[in-house]
């Protein structure tokens, strides 16, 4: 029994070895951070300076990604709009994780009338689906990709305010936390001090995943016309300006939507790095 333990053990604390498919996600997405700083380094081309005489050309050396139906490079338009759409990503999940972190802690800890209430408004954020009360709240906004931003932060607070119930619930029977209670010490610095820290590890790695959905959700209202106005790029409308000329240039569509599957499963194989660095178990 003791060998058994101790193997189990051991194979436990190994180290994750960093595969051939996490190297490409990680090189993707510091190309992606690259787009984002500095985009000028990867795409030469101004991604609103029309070409009359270039319209629809098919990918070459020269255009990486062909050109648009008004000339412009597409390459260069993809990537001006990573900073557009994983900025409203960033921005849709850190309100997501805020409130559904409060929401969820407040609602474990306190319980009876506060979790009664935050769990009904958990309950009724659950039964619309995401991408619908996104557009609901969107439309009530108004327009733009901070709003849709915004609107997808709202619709992912019940998954975190969800999972952190869960996780406070089971920290607050811990022995610490009751021998802390009956040491005096206050709820404000038992719950942010102890309870807290104790509770987020699952919630910040699920971070990680939510942020995959972001980037879809982010892009589909801009593919429905709900995020920044033309002629600014953006992955989702760039996507739904190509679907124009499927029969013709297909590659105005496939392309960058080979660029936001791409980001999503490269932000997937990021969390689940971030998930076996955290808990020492290999995957």
């Amino acid at each position: 029994m003791t060998a058994t333990l101790t193997r189990t053990s051991g194979v436990a604390r190994r180290p994750r070895v960093v595969g051939v498919l996490d190297v490409a996600a990680l090189t993707f997405l510091a190309l992606l951070v690259v787009a984002i700083a500095i985009p000028g380094v990867l795409s030469p081309y101004d991604p609103l300076a029309a070409a009359p005489g270039q319209t629809l050309q098919a990918p070459s050396l020269t255009h990486p990604f062909g050109t648009d139906y008004l000339g412009r490079d597409l390459f260069s338009r993809v990537m001006h709009g990573t900073s557009r759409t994983l900025l409203a990503s960033t921005i849709a999940v850190s309100i997501g994780l805020g409130v559904g972190t409060l929401l969820g802690l407040f609602s474990a800890y306190f319980g009876r009338g506060v979790d009664a209430v935050i769990s009904r408004i958990v309950d009724v954020l659950l039964s619309i689906p995401g991408l619908l009360l996104s557009m609901m709240i969107v439309v009530a906004l108004g327009f733009g990709a901070v709003n849709a931003a915004i609107a997808v932060g709202i619709a992912s607070v019940a998954t975190f305010a969800r999972l952190m119930r869960s996780e406070v619930l089971r920290v607050k029977a811990l022995t610490f936390v009751e021998s802390s209670r009956h040491l005096g010490v206050g709820p404000a610095s038992l719950l942010f001090r102890h309870v807290l820290p104790n509770s987020w590890g699952p919630v910040l790695s699920m971070t990680t995943l939510q942020f995959g959905s972001s980037i879809l959700a982010i892009a589909a209202l801009s593919f429905l016309g709900y995020g920044a106005p033309p002629p600014q790029p953006e992955w989702g409308m760039l996507v739904s300006e190509g679907r124009e000329y499927l029969a013709s240039s297909p590659w105005l569509t496939l392309l960058p939507g080979l660029v936001i599957i791409l980001t999503v499963l490269s932000v997937s194989r990021l969390s689940k790095l971030i998930t076996a660095a955290r808990t020492g178990v290999r995957s």
